[in-house]
């Protein structure tokens, strides 16, 4: 039997893990990296974009 596990599926979980132990360095960086890229290329890419884009204008808005 094959199984199949999406690469952002896998990496979503180890930057979780990552987070949860508070590990630092070149190799956490790496990884949400890795992360940031494949999500980039899945469905939830233009959701994300929306979101950053109004998060932006929320800030934006804070000093006016």
């Amino acid at each position: 039997m094959t199984m199949t596990v999406s690469v952002v599926l896998v990496l979503g979980v180890l930057v979780a893990v990552a987070l949860k132990f508070r590990a630092v360095g070149v190799g956490a960086f790496i990884l949400v990296a890795l992360f940031g890229f494949s999500l980039s290329e899945t469905d939830a890419s233009p959701t994300i974009t929306q979101f950053i884009g109004a998060l932006s204008d929320v800030v934006a808005g804070i000093g006016n």
